[in-house]
């Protein structure tokens, strides 16, 4: 890309070279790999500037620190043993975050020569176009998956722990009972469906502003077709969190914008509504609202969370931990003649549980005080990248109750957190 320093490699590494490290086995894990050459980066530039807010996010990490010291207990209600694979969950999450904030503080202490905003904007534009063509894989090749060389080469214990597993072994989709029979639901190139879901609404955002805001004549014709098949993908996701996710956006948008870009969006969604009730998807959206398949996995998980997060408020228990039962009865897990029994783990169900169960309602308090700071501080800015910015601030407080932050939504919530603040700098408002 034009104006990229080099500098600036290890950004365009992740977004635009993200298809090759999800072949390759890292996939989210790709940014605990450029790190180091982000660390370099800042090791030369000091002193190093940190915006507005982010003692927040260093007290919200230096409380998973201090969670490991309870690894080791079990909060009533659950089960399991300690072992390798909750220390090596815990460990691969901590790296994630040192990355990320390392991340963060790239991005911020690159100049605007080094790295212009526009760019970095449209490389995620670029993210955006590579995360419909696997939703479109994951629609029309939904078993299609592979061997990646990362999980070739680790050992046996290491690769075959289910959380690890997912991360390391490309799939084009989940196979879901959702609508009552197996379904596919797109997750490449991420490592779920939901992840999926979250993040093609947040790189689509992005993707209309370096592309359709700042792109020209050329540019808007190509969001267009971009945007079309994006719809396929995004209703066979089965996501109802993302839907909600796109009608919040929408609002955002009638609410912030002036008169004659108001007129855009409601012709654009009116379009987008005539075009889906005439095509046969309309008809997969109605049988999705009809099953709320997950409500009751759900309530059971989220209750249980907050009951285990009761015993240990302060500093929670370092990683997940496995509830007693389920929502049907007082059994739970996978047996030979259930094979998808079970249910997701506490936390599993959306970054604020998660965060719950690892670091307390210390943490998850922090993590909010952190992305609602954001949206109060920006609130102001009235650039697209602004506007945009903080409607993904949003989007990241409204998904905490349905998605899993980690392993790549947070990386994309981040970023664009590191695109106010780079705004902010510009415009002598950091």
């Amino acid at each position: 890309m034009r104006g990229l320093d080099r500098a600036a490699w290890p950004i365009a590494a992740l977004l635009v070279g993200y298809p090759i490290w999800w072949a390759l086995g890292f996939g989210g894990l790709s940014v605990i790999v450029l790190a180091p050459a982000m660390t370099l980066v800042l090791w030369r530039r000091r002193p190093i500037r940190a915006p507005r807010g982010f003692g927040l996010w260093l007290m919200l990490l230096a409380g998973y620190l201090v969670s490991a010291l309870m690894l080791g207990e079990m909060p009533p209600g659950t089960y399991g043993e300690f072992g390798a694979g909750r220390v090596m969950g815990y460990l691969m999450r901590l790296l994630l975050y040192l990355s990320l904030t390392t991340m963060v503080l790239y991005l911020g202490n690159l100049t605007e020569r080094e790295l212009p905003q526009l760019t970095l904007v449209r490389m995620l534009g670029v993210l955006f176009v590579t995360t419909v063509a696997g939703g479109l894989l994951g629609v029309l090749a939904p078993h299609a998956e592979f061997t990646s060389p990362v999980e070739r080469v680790l050992p046996s214990w290491i690769g075959g722990n289910p959380f690890v597993h997912n991360l390391i072994h490309p799939t084009a989709a989940q196979m879901q009972k959702v609508l009552g029979h197996a379904s596919p639901r797109p997750e490449a190139p991420f490592e779920w469906a939901n992840a999926w879901g979250g993040n093609v609404s947040v790189l689509l955002v992005w993707f209309v502003v370096g592309w359709w805001v700042h792109g020209g004549p050329r540019g808007r014709l190509a969001v267009i077709p971009v945007i079309a098949l994006s719809a396929v993908p995004i209703v066979y996701s089965l996501n109802r969190g993302l839907w909600i996710g796109l009608a919040v956006a929408v609002v955002y948008l009638l609410v912030r914008l002036g008169t004659r870009a108001r007129l855009v969006v409601c012709s654009a969604l009116a379009a987008g509504v005539l075009a889906l009730l005439l095509s046969p998807l309309s008809a997969m959206v109605a049988a999705r609202l009809d099953n709320p398949h997950s409500n009751g996995i759900r309530a059971f998980t989220v209750s249980a969370t907050v009951a285990a997060a009761r015993t240990s408020p302060i500093i929670g228990y370092g990683n997940t931990r496995n509830a007693a039962g389920s929502h049907r009865s007082i059994t739970t897990g996978r047996t030979g003649w259930c094979g998808d029994c079970g249910h997701p783990p506490l936390g599993g169900d959306g970054q604020l549980w998660h965060l719950m169960i690892t670091q307390g309602f210390v943490g998850a308090a922090l993590y909010v005080a952190f992305f609602a700071g954001a949206v109060r501080r920006h609130w102001r800015d009235r650039s697209p990248i602004g506007l945009a910015g903080v409607l993904v601030m949003i989007l990241t407080l409204l998904y905490m109750f349905v998605y899993d932050g980690l392993i790549t939504p947070l990386s994309l919530y981040l970023i664009s957190f590191a695109l106010l603040w780079r705004n902010s700098m510009a415009n002598g408002t950091a």
